[in-house]
């Protein structure tokens, strides 16, 4: 309740003041109308409530549990009196406001809002109201940044207005969410389909102003030419209105000019990558009190991306302070512990100030690793350490010895699997420790107050695979690439060695991944992809199956038989899938203690808010298993059958796929004919 309170307070103190003066203003806040809570957009002018917009349709999906908090309003046939909070009705001279599903009417145009969720719904509010003569749509939004989906938003209200007409306002939160989610900003102005008004997509300001000039004759001029559109408009269902005596409009002068169309600013994968997790460490830094950030860095492709993101949100900060931001050259003053006016003016030097780096080596670190953190963090110019964790793996391996009497081996010295797992194990969590250890004493080491959030590099087809050790260096504050595919990783170590300007970021990505956590030998050295029976490509394939697409282990399988065709038998097809649900099952425990991770993956499976399933599973699979079984081996005998058919004259084959996949004949001898 007592954000209820205080989101009236704020708004009471806003209309108090003249900031709506001759503006039309669209704030968000929760509203209580009985016993219920709703999630409302508060239209308001010159200093009035204009209309209290409920949200229909909520958003109770992936990342969103608006159901928590908030009930959806259903009454769309009329708009009922709202009786404002005694204070906010004194203080505004207002008693009762119009509440519920409606637009309002002003002498020159209709306005209406559209909340968020309703936007992407199969039958969203905007295709009525535009028949009910509503010619400028705001939509006050909250949507989260995730890879490759801008596209996808941009396309709705494009198509919005497209196809019916209308000016299409969207406006969307920019930074952290006090969570694993960064909203990604692009606030826009559409007209007609074109946009004529785009924000920036990544920014570490606090507010963004985005302003476009617009003419209505232009919506009423293509409305006006779509006979469709004047049919269904002339029978169209009325929904409630609220007339304002107010003109939005101005007359025709040329002292305004008119905004064009513009060319949609798209960035690449890469630059998300760089830009969205940068953003979200610098807000999440100045936010959290912490003094700066430590890494283990390994010199290897994960724990190298994050340094490079740090570098770039350092490189932000620098150059927003150029451009004379003033909020974050304060928060860098007090993150940096600047004194006498000073403040950063260097990227380097303020990474110097509030990023650590540790290399923490061991007698199975190769030196090439080594040296590539080295020289890393010196591009960045982070305050580097290297440290060797042998004496620590050796004492508490004297302390097993003593307490059991027996030594483990790595299994290339003879160990069993046990052994050799265990001994990885030792080293993983060590770093942990130590990570942790660093991050509170490190600031007290350099007379420096406060404290170090330390972060985390593992990505999510290593989550997804269970590719990690519980408690090792994945378990940090926050992790800005746990939710980042290895394939897309790679790609952005290519792309940030050249416009980052860390070179040395493509020997990194040249270099085969590997944890270093066994002995290298002449005849051996460790290798990821080897460890998890499975490539980093198959592992984002599987990923995706599983959550996008919402497969279980046999129509997984179904599907990477028509996906692979003929690069692989449906016996080869059925062993991956088993392999991989084994690893899958066994380790999903892992997840309940994953890093909070920065989302960017629509297959992340981090089980606190986005993936939420069970963690502990029949790894065996008996049912599934066998069902797959007997798929392979059913279409393993159907293609060799048709392959030896191709090579008879006339002689015709006819296959019928299970599961009601689809039915593929061929006949007549056709050498090109199968499935």
């Amino acid at each position: 309740m007592d954000t209820v309170h205080h989101a009236w307070e704020c708004l009471t103190e806003l209309l108090r003041g003249d900031w709506t003066d001759g503006i039309l203003c669209g704030f968000g806040m929760p509203v209580m109308k009985g016993s219920e809570r709703y999630n409302c957009q508060i239209l308001c002018l010159n200093r009035k409530i204009v209309m209290i917009r409920p949200k229909m349709w909520l958003a109770n999906d992936g990342n969103y549990r608006e159901l928590r908090w908030f009930t959806a309003w259903k009454q769309k046939d009329y708009l009922e009196d709202f009786l404002l909070p005694i204070a906010v009705s004194d203080a505004l001279s207002q008693t009762t406001v119009p509440f519920g599903y409606g637009y309002v009417q002003f002498l020159d145009t209709a306005v209406a809002a559209e909340v968020c969720e309703e936007l992407f719904t199969p039958m969203p509010p905007h295709a009525e109201l535009a028949l009910n003569g509503v010619e400028v749509f705001m939509n006050a939004s909250g949507s989260h940044h995730q890879l490759r989906k801008l596209d996808i938003r941009l396309r709705a209200f494009i198509g919005a207005t497209h196809s019916r007409g209308g000016v299409y306002m969207y406006s969307n939160h920019q930074g952290c969410d006090g969570g694993r989610l960064y909203y990604d900003g692009c606030s826009c102005v559409v007209v007609n389909g074109d946009v004529v008004a785009q924000g920036s997509q990544f920014s570490i300001k606090d507010v963004e102003l985005v302003v476009a000039q617009i003419d209505l004759d232009a919506v009423a001029s293509l409305r006006g030419s779509i006979s469709s559109f004047q049919g269904q408009a002339s029978c169209k269902k009325k929904i409630s209105s609220v007339l304002v005596p107010f003109k939005l409009c101005q007359s025709f002068n040329l002292q305004m000019s008119l905004s064009s169309p513009l060319k949609i600013r798209y960035h690449s994968p890469e630059e998300e990558i760089a830009f969205g997790p940068a953003c979200w460490l610098w807000d999440y830094l100045r936010r959290s009190g912490a003094s700066g950030f430590l890494l283990p860095l390994s010199g290897g492709a994960d724990s190298s991306s994050v340094a490079a993101i740090v570098g770039c949100m350092c490189q932000l900060a620098v150059r927003e302070i150029e451009n004379g931001d003033e909020q974050v050259k304060a928060d860098a003053i007090r993150i940096g512990h600047y004194t006498d006016g000073q403040f950063p003016t260097n990227s380097k030097e303020f990474a110097k100030r509030i990023f650590y780096t540790v290399f923490m080596g061991s007698e199975n670190s190769s030196e090439a690793t080594k040296t590539r953190a080295k020289v890393l963090a010196d591009e960045i110019g982070s305050w580097h350490l290297d440290v060797s964790i042998d004496g620590v793996v050796s004492a508490l391996l004297s302390l097993f010895q003593t307490l059991t009497g027996k030594r483990p081996h790595y299994k290339v010295d003879g160990g069993s699997n046990i052994e050799n797992l265990g001994l990885q194990n030792i080293q993983a969590r060590i770093r942990m420790v130590l990570a942790f250890m660093l991050a509170s004493l490190l600031p007290w080491v350099h007379s420096k107050p406060g404290f170090y959030l330390v972060l985390g590099s593992s990505n999510v087809d290593e989550g997804l695979r269970g590719y990690l050790t519980k408690y090792d260096c994945s378990s940090a504050d926050i992790n800005p690439i746990g939710s980042i595919s290895k394939i897309d990783l790679r790609a952005f170590l290519k792309w940030a060695a050249i416009h980052l300007g860390f070179p040395s970021l493509a020997e990194v990505e040249a270099a085969p991944p590997t944890a270093e956590l066994e002995p290298i030998r002449a005849n051996y050295s460790q290798l990821d992809e080897v460890d998890m029976g499975m490539a980093y490509e198959e592992l984002s394939v599987y990923g995706r199956l599983r959550k996008i697409f919402r497969c279980g282990p046999v129509s997984m399988f179904k599907n990477l038989c028509y996906k692979w065709g003929g690069n692989r038998t449906p016996l080869e097809a059925a062993e991956k899938v088993k392999h991989f649900f084994k690893y899958y099952s066994i380790n999903r425990h892992k997840m309940t203690v994953l890093t909070p991770s920065y989302h960017a993956e629509s297959y992340s499976p981090e089980d606190n808010r986005f993936d939420l399933r069970q963690f502990l599973y029949n790894a065996r699979w008996p049912y599934q298993f066998r069902k797959i079984d007997e798929l392979a081996r059913d279409l393993d005998g159907d293609k060799v059958a048709i392959t030896k058919s191709t090579d008879q004259e006339k002689v015709g084959v006819s296959v019928t796929t299970d599961g009601g996949m689809g039915v593929v004949a061929a006949g007549s001898g056709d050498p090109r004919a199968g499935f």
